[in-house]
């Protein structure tokens, strides 16, 4: 009998310049690499590097959506408490103010796809109605692509 490892997978909303009250231009670009580092580095600072050994073993970044800024982030099971708590202290991602809130954390692969799924049609939702008459195709057409890649995310 094979035994697969156990995983947790969060998902993420990240707010950037928080302070700003009507933000139109963003002022970074959401990837994978920028919030996996700025997680990375927050588990250094709090955890020190035998934590940050760890918890890399089975932390990654499986998602990041630049538009509607959610992100699906994977990790053991053992080391998902150390992450989880890290999320929240992240204050930066590079020279810019962020603010990340947890939104669901799962078991499975199949939970998150699900519950990410229908975060990302109600953030794009209040997305579209924050942007009305100058919301462009190009946006239109990458959060139409999104559920297929969240649909394809493996372990």
């Amino acid at each position: 009998m094979i035994v697969g490892f156990k995983n947790r997978y969060m998902i993420v909303e990240v707010f950037l310049d928080p302070k700003k009250e009507f933000p139109m231009d963003d002022p970074i670009i959401l990837t994978q690499f920028n919030v996996s580092k700025a997680i990375r580095d927050n588990i250094l600072v709090n955890f020190s590097e035998c934590g940050l050994a760890s918890s890399l073993r089975s932390f990654q970044v499986k998602y990041v959506n630049p538009i509607t800024k959610l992100c699906i982030i994977k990790t053991s099971i053992e080391d998902f408490q150390k992450v989880w708590s890290a999320i929240p202290m992240v204050r930066s991602i590079g020279n810019c103010l962020v603010l990340f809130n947890v939104l669901d954390l799962s078991g499975s692969i199949r939970a998150c796809k699900n519950a990410a799924l229908k975060c990302e049609e109600v953030i794009f939702e209040h997305y579209k109605l924050a942007v009305g008459a100058r919301l462009s195709a190009d946006v239109t057409q990458h959060m139409d692509n999104c559920p297929e890649k969240i649909k394809f995310l493996e372990y």
